[in-house]
């Protein structure tokens, strides 16, 4: 597990997550042509009641899965 610091929507928040999913985020966003800031603020705004660590988690395998076609 790898905590980092990111800025949602300007503000400083911890976020814990395994480093394969942190890898595979940093990839997704390098292809959106977004910075980790930014495709995690995307993902804080669109989150329903769970917590962003889940949320990233559940967005990165909705993404690979997307790409697996």
């Amino acid at each position: 597990m790898k905590k980092r610091s990111v800025l949602v929507s300007g503000h400083p928040t911890s976020v814990t997550l395994e480093e394969e999913f942190w890898d595979a985020l940093r990839v997704i966003a390098e292809r959106r042509g977004q910075s980790l800031n930014q495709i995690i603020t995307t993902i804080d705004a669109g989150r329903r009641g769970s917590n962003l660590s889940s949320a990233i988690r559940v967005f990165v395998l909705k993404s690979v899965t997307e790409a697996a076609g």
